[in-house]
């Protein structure tokens, strides 16, 4: 069984990581999901057959859809979380069992152990609770190692150290090898991790690292800098729930050409539960002003974080209208900080996003002006038969389709996609010259060094002066005329997800049309009339 029609444009929905909000007629939200990249995931409910009841119903509820873009995929788990307590839609399951919302423990003895504490009731230290399971599992698991905490229920009456004690993954109080003191640093240091303090850790542990190496002390130096190592990846992986006793609001704002771009997140006791978006015309002084018209209509939370700083007085204006204080913060880092980094980022996302990865491609090229139009060529067949090539064009982020075009190729025989590319490529550009039509920005190419040459030479042979490049679909490499090595920015950058964009649509278009010409010559075949003379 097919999926229903896609009710909304997927064209604008990003490669980002972040949660959607699927919603009903009545704009009831249904079900709240969350993404490694928007676009595909989102797709995917609109292609797949043989779904399960319950995805068809949902899938045929659907009617209208919000996102919301995270900066990783781990911000994405504690968002759903949430999105879903905040909303309970009725096509999620209910997730608040206890593995997803456990903390992670350190006991109340004499040397703490660590586990994990499935409701807040313990009597040691608690962090958390986690939002994902799997990452509390890796973060405890990684903590126990690294600060070598026991972690058995009962330490050992014969002194008889574990496994963990030989292989180096605890200090083996049981066996009475550690003080009582030096494992309350061990703990401490864990406990700094666990509450997110690592900036504080790392610099502790760099200036022991230090003192062990003029002591000339190489084997505790490296463990320090493993430690560090450690420290550094979790504090980018670990994330738990926000506890606050009050509600805040986030605001930030994008001002470009005369208009201001504004995003307010509410958040409920450290749950994002939902936000506003407004548009409107730059004057001065808008911002405050924007503060003294949303907060007469709606009630101003215990804390309001900005971006910037406004009058004292408008903290006190504030604070009389709510009858209470009401505290305006500025953060220049931390979690609320951000916050205001999320904001700003969906801002981007729903209204710069196009232009944002045009410009960091112009970056990431060295190149003196934005390439606004890019063409795309790639090459399909079928062990040498029915080759086509295919050219997409984007325009300013955007696929132009109107501009796409393909081409049966003519002059080739057999498997040679150098001469297939070189035979697309003279077609497309010496009929735009003869027209005096404008060339592309930038062109690229699917594949590596050898289709490069093959579509350089062309335009060299037709005097086209635009730069032309090539992407190789094994290590997503971009590879550039002249140039002996791939250029360095990275596969998952704005700018390399941008190319594979494009390319990946120059190859669904190659293979439909491929698809096209392969059924053709098939009924031709059946029907008796030989193969389709049919060509682009």
């Amino acid at each position: 069984m097919a999926s229903s029609a896609v009710p909304f444009s997927l064209t604008v929905i990003p490669h980002r990581p972040g949660c959607y909000l699927y919603k009903d007629r009545e704009g009831t939200i249904i079900y709240v999901g969350k993404a490694k990249d928007l676009r595909k995931r989102i797709s995917s409910y609109f292609q797949k057959r043989d779904q399960d009841p319950k995805t068809q119903k949902l899938v045929q509820t659907i009617a209208d859809m919000d996102y919301i873009v995270t900066g990783t995929d781990e911000e994405a788990y504690l968002l759903e979380n949430c999105l879903i307590k905040r909303h309970q839609p009725r096509y999620n399951i209910d997730l608040r069992d206890a593995k997803s919302y456990a903390y992670i423990e350190l006991t109340k003895e004499m040397f703490p152990r660590i586990t994990i504490a499935r409701q807040a009731k313990g009597s040691g230290q608690l962090f958390g609770p986690f939002v994902s399971g799997r990452e509390r599992d890796y973060v405890m698991t990684v903590v126990k190692k690294m600060f070598q905490l026991r972690s058995c229920k009962n330490m050992p009456r014969n002194n008889r150290p574990c496994l963990r004690f030989h292989i180096g993954n605890c200090t083996g109080p049981c066996t009475g090898q550690v003080t009582m003191e030096a494992y309350a640093m061990q703990c401490s240091r864990a406990a700094a991790v666990l509450k997110g303090k690592t900036t504080e850790l790392v610099a502790e542990l760099t200036e022991e690292m230090q003192r062990y190496s003029e002591t000339m002390e190489f084997e505790a130096a490296l463990r320090c800098r493993d430690m560090i190592t450690a420290v550094t990846h979790l504090a980018d992986r670990q994330y738990v729930s926000r506890q606050k006793d009050h509600d805040e609001d986030v605001i930030n704002f994008i001002s470009a050409a005369g208009t201001v771009y504004l995003m307010v997140f509410h958040v409920y006791k450290g749950t994002l539960g939902g936000w506003e978006e407004f548009i409107f015309d730059e004057v001065d002084g808008f911002f405050e002003e924007f503060l003294l018209q949303f907060y007469s209509d709606h009630p101003a939370p215990r804390e309001v974080i900005l971006p910037e700083e406004v009058d004292a007085g408008l903290a006190e204006y504030l604070g009389s209208v709510a009858e209470r204080k009401v505290l305006l913060t500025v953060p220049k880092q931390g979690e609320k900080q951000k916050l205001l980094d999320l904001a700003r980022k969906n801002i981007e996302t729903l209204h710069f996003g196009d232009e944002i990865r045009v410009e960091e491609l112009r970056k990431a090229l060295h190149l003196a002006a934005a390439p606004k139009v890019i063409e795309c060529f790639d090459i399909s067949h079928l062990s040498g038969t029915d080759t086509v090539a295919s050219m997409v064009q984007f325009q300013n982020g955007r696929p132009e389709k109107k501009n796409y075009r393909r081409f049966r190729i003519k002059t080739v025989d057999g498997i040679d996609d150098f001469a297939s590319m070189a035979e697309a490529v003279r077609r497309r550009y010496s009929r735009l010259m003869a027209e005096a039509k404008d060339l592309p920005d930038l062109i690229l190419i699917d594949g590596g060094r050898g289709q490069l040459s093959s579509a350089k030479r062309v335009l060299d042979e037709l005097v086209a002066d635009v730069l032309v490049i090539s992407l190789a679909k094994s290590e997503e490499e971009v590879f550039v005329s002249g140039v002996p090595f791939p250029l360095s920015f990275g596969k998952k950058t704005r700018a390399s997800m941008y190319l594979q964009e494009i390319r990946d649509e120059a190859h669904r278009f190659a293979l439909a049309y491929n698809r096209l010409l392969r059924k053709k010559r098939v009924v031709g075949k059946q029907s008796g009339g030989g193969t389709s003379r049919g060509h682009v």
